[in-house]
């Protein structure tokens, strides 16, 4: 595994708490060229903040802390 697949896990580590305690869950499905696709899993998948707590929270999140992380897809 990649050194930044493994920040982008650690990231994940750290707010999956907080998405478990919603029932929902998230995992990294790939990372490419800057581009980083993640599962949504659980409550999360479908519900109508997924797009607020992904894209502007965890998203931007991983973006600040990795700069070769360009985009993030879920």
């Amino acid at each position: 595994m990649s050194d930044i697949k493994k920040q982008i896990n650690n990231i994940l580590d750290d707010v999956r708490p907080a998405l478990q305690m919603h029932g929902g869950d998230v995992e990294l499905k790939s990372y490419d060229k800057g581009i980083v696709e993640l599962k949504v899993t659980g409550a999360c998948h479908g519900c109508a903040m997924a797009s607020i707590t992904f894209g502007a929270g965890i998203g931007e999140m991983i973006k600040q802390k990795i700069p070769a992380v360009k985009e993030v897809r879920y």
